[in-house]
């Protein structure tokens, strides 16, 4: 859209208004003088040259040149009033007058005088009505001005050129370049530019490619202004080198030609060579331009080069840009992503009139910078200075959240009218994403009206994040049905909603074949997703393939692929990798060194996890978080070296969270220190007085010690604060089907032969010298009883639908919510052995692949 100005005078208003009445009377009566009195100030001219006609058009051409708009139109009805003759000269002189006032009414107003005068038909007239009505928007009179023109030079054409591509009709602009030609009409340098601005903004590069082939034919190649848009036209193509090479080409550089070129390169992120370009062009004495100066600003911000752009800054001020908004605002931009919010803060105070772009990237700045507080007050000064926010300004509140609510922000969206706006919408659903609150981003999800891809991945993220596989896999569907082409992004929320425990086991293999047939699986997101999902669902094998044949890795598949070690037990194999890691130079974060402590504490390396611990902090200057002392404590704790773990829990620098304390007791519990199991349950259910970790650990401890009077008074306590135990399931899923058992479960349909083969497996199970372990059965019973009760864990019962419902020799996969038992652990061995099957257990402490007699963890879990 062609700018129109802001305001205007009482004064400008009330002339238009009588220059328009004075020539609607000139259509009225052509041969009759213009009222007087509208040009009085003009009275000079009376007995002038203007009696005569040359004279009065030399002077009209003068106010003209001189952008005196009014007063050139003004001169024309003085000597319209004086019946002075009117030809195509004055005509189209007072037209381009028209066209600097933007008014298409007084346009007209001449179209129909020219009309009536028959001067309509000529082409210097002609052309001078279709740019008039091009630049007013009037792109349809414009053409049909055009078409009506008995006569059209290379002038009109390239004027109508002009018009299509500055309303966005690049299409149309090709087409008409081509019509041109086919009637023979030759283009001039200012044709080029104009249709190679066209495949510029379409980044149509096979246009663009034929646009050069002619001006070269033409003989237009070294005409700067004809190469500063093809230099721009390579440059939003991606091909940087032909730009760069039409660029060194040229024998005279402007510099429009040297902006041009710095843009480009900026663009295509060769941001050493566009710092070199525009110092070299700063040597050449050539003066930047606003836009050069604020491409380089913004090109500091991404570099995070503050002192280069403080070097800017002196140069903007030298050069008298320092009012300009756009380098203004690219400063703020770099100051605030330099942390220098002061800097930032003085140079928005110094702009008089703020836009919703300057006060935006303020308020990014301070949130940016940790400053939420600040950005919150900043976006309520906006709207007391009367300032709407735009879809841009809502979605950098959104990324505030939670400490910004997104409830509030949700409100004013609505009332803006935002809430379809797709960034909007997407950004108000990972807000809410981050809450946890899957039902409120669905809602906004479904209220985005043209969904881009953007939004359903970021719906896919949040199913994934909330754990909901199938709500993930129904939203898939949906995208396939309304034919929305997924991309890499999306297949890896999907992937990654595939990797929770519960979710069924062929889905993330269905996912990673879709992303097979669409050509995704080599994608670093992608490939990682798989390597993870695989890792947590069991398959180890099939997570190493994938990192295998990975061609590109970053930290977070070198990561994946340690921590799926770990968990599955393969502690020898992880540590190779982390010496991997360390060998390859390799950045380590936090969860590097999260995933080699666990491998070591899944197989008692306690001296070698100690040493990791210390060089994270020492050589890799990592501040241990609460989930690495965590690992340290569980290292210490599973090798009986409580009072070391108690130790390290007192030098922490913040307070022991519950899974510190939790870990404690687990392992107190284990190894029967009552003492310290129970100061570590104390403080257990001070953090978490309703969650019953604390007191079925304590308890169980009390029962192990034959203490059971404790006991009693834990359960009683239990129940006072109405504290439930979280009862043993184990799931175990058989085509497609997902079945669930409960210890001593009898409500599957198949329970009677369950019990069968349990009872047949028990019998082989004593055959081979088992005895059951009845110091796991924490109750005061009889020795028979806790037998019965052992065999009928909820492990053991979905094992043996497992072997029930799949052909002899099919792997077991099944997922418990609780550790599993010491006893359960040494039958489902020997299960492995009688029945020669792979059995994987996912406890909620590690997986066990029970193989032949034997399992991965080494009977040390």
């Amino acid at each position: 859209m062609i700018p129109r100005p802001l305001a205007r005078s009482r004064g400008s208003v009330n002339s238009d208004r009588t220059l328009g009445t004075a020539i609607k009377h000139l259509l009225d009566h052509p041969n009759e003088p213009s009222p007087r009195g509208l040009c009085s100030h003009r009275q000079p001219f009376d007995g002038s040259p203007l009696e005569r006609s040359s004279p009065w058009n030399r002077l009209l051409f003068q106010h003209s040149r001189n952008n005196l708009k009014r007063e050139a139109l003004s001169l024309f009805l003085e000597a319209r009033r004086s019946g002075q003759p009117l030809d195509d000269s004055s005509l189209s002189c007072v037209l381009k007058a028209c066209v600097c006032l933007w008014d298409r009414n007084l346009g007209r107003q001449l179209h129909g005088l020219c009309v009536k005068c028959g001067h309509g038909s000529g082409v210097g007239v002609g052309t001078s009505l279709l740019d008039m009505y091009l630049k007013c928007d009037g792109v349809d009179d414009g053409v049909r001005v055009f078409d009506a023109m008995p006569e059209r030079n290379v002038v009109s054409w390239t004027s109508l050129l002009t018009g299509y591509s500055q309303k966005g009709l690049h299409n149309d602009a090709f087409e008409l370049f081509s019509r041109m030609q086919s009637e023979g009409i030759r283009p001039n340098p200012f044709t080029f530019a104009t249709v190679l601005a066209s495949a510029a903004a379409q980044g149509v590069l096979e246009n663009g490619r034929q646009m050069h082939g002619q001006l070269i034919k033409f003989g237009y190649q070294g005409t700067v202004f004809v190469c500063n848009p093809l230099i721009n036209m390579y440059s939003r193509c991606g091909l940087v080198e032909e730009a760069r090479a039409v660029f060194n080409r040229m024998v005279n550089r402007d510099a429009v030609s040297c902006n041009v070129m710095v843009a480009g390169l900026v663009l295509n992120g060769y941001e050493s060579e566009a710092v070199q370009e525009f110092r070299h062009m700063r040597a050449a004495g050539l003066k930047p331009t606003q836009s050069s100066f604020a491409t380089m600003i913004k090109l500091c911000a991404n570099l995070k080069q503050l002192a280069f752009a403080r070097q800017l800054h002196c140069c903007v001020v030298k050069e008298g840009f320092e009012l300009d908004a756009n380098v203004i605002t690219a400063l703020m931009v770099v100051y605030s992503k330099c942390s220098e919010m002061d800097d930032a803060f003085e140079l928005f105070s110094m702009l008089g009139d703020r836009s919703v772009v300057s006060w935006t990237a303020m308020i990014n700045g301070y949130i940016q910078n940790g400053h939420v507080s600040r950005a919150a007050l900043l976006f309520s000064q906006m709207r007391l200075d009367a300032v709407e926010p735009n879809d841009f300004t809502y979605s950098i509140l959104l990324t505030a959240s939670p400490q910004i609510s997104p409830f509030q922000i949700h409100a004013q969206v609505i009332k803006t009218k935002f809430q379809q706006v797709p960034s909007v919408g997407t950004a108000l659903l990972a807000a809410y994403t981050k809450l946890g609150n899957t039902c409120e981003a669905f809602c906004v999800f479904r209220g985005i009206k043209e969904k881009d891809i953007v939004a359903w991945s970021a719906m896919l993220a949040c199913y994934a994040q909330a754990g909901d596989s199938e709500g993930a896999v129904k939203l898939f569907t949906e995208m396939a049905r309304k034919s929305i082409g997924a991309n890499e992004f999306t297949l890896s929320s999907a992937i990654d909603a595939c990797a929770i425990p519960t979710a069924s086991a062929d889905q993330g293999k269905q996912f990673h074949a879709i992303s097979i047939k669409l050509k995704y699986e080599n994608t670093l997101c992608v490939s990682t997703a798989l390597v993870t999902m695989y890792a947590r669902r069991g398959s180890i094998e099939s997570a190493q393939g994938v990192f295998d044949r990975q061609s590109v890795r970053d930290q977070v598949s070198w990561n994946s692929m340690l921590m799926g070690y770990a968990q599955h037990g393969y502690s020898k194999k992880a540590l190779e990798l982390f010496r991997d890691i360390e060998s390859r130079g390799i950045e380590m974060d936090g969860i590097t060194f999260i995933g080699v402590i666990i491998a070591c504490t899944h197989t008692g390396l306690v001296e070698e996890g100690k040493k990791h611990f210390e060089s994270m902090v020492h050589n890799h200057h990592i501040s241990p978080t609460v989930e690495h002392y965590a690992c340290m404590v569980d290292l210490y704790s599973r090798a009986g070296k409580l009072e070391e773990a108690m130790s390290l829990i007192k030098e922490m620098p913040f307070p022991a969270s519950a899974t510190v304390w939790r870990t404690l007791l687990g392992a107190c519990r284990l190894h029967r220190n009552v003492e310290l199991g129970e100061l570590a349950a104390e403080k257990l259910m001070s953090l978490e007085p309703s969650h019953s970790a604390a007191y079925v650990l304590l308890s169980n401890m009390y029962a192990a010690a034959g203490r059971w009077a404790e006991r009693a008074k834990i359960r009683k306590l239990m129940d006072a604060r109405k504290v439930k135990k979280e009862a043993g399931c184990s799931w175990i899923q058989i085509k497609n089907k997902v079945h669930s058992f409960l210890a001593s479960d009898r409500t599957h349909p198949m329970s009677d032969k369950i019990y069968t083969k349990l009872k047949g497996i028990t019998i082989r199970l004593k055959e081979k010298g088992y005895q059951p372990n009845t110091d796991y059965v924490l109750h005061d019973m009889e020795e028979e009883h806790k037998e019965v009760m052992l065999a009928q864990h909820s492990e053991r019962l979905a094992i043996a639908f497992g072997l029930i419902a799949t052909p002899h020799g099919t792997p077991l996969q099944i997922v418990k919510n609780l550790r599993v038992c010491g006893d359960c652990h040494t039958v489902i061995k020997l299960i492995s052995e009688i029945e020669q099957r792979e059995i994987v257990i996912r406890d909620s402490s590690r997986f066990h692949h029970f193989n032949r007699g034997s399992c991965s963890c080494g009977d040390y879990w």
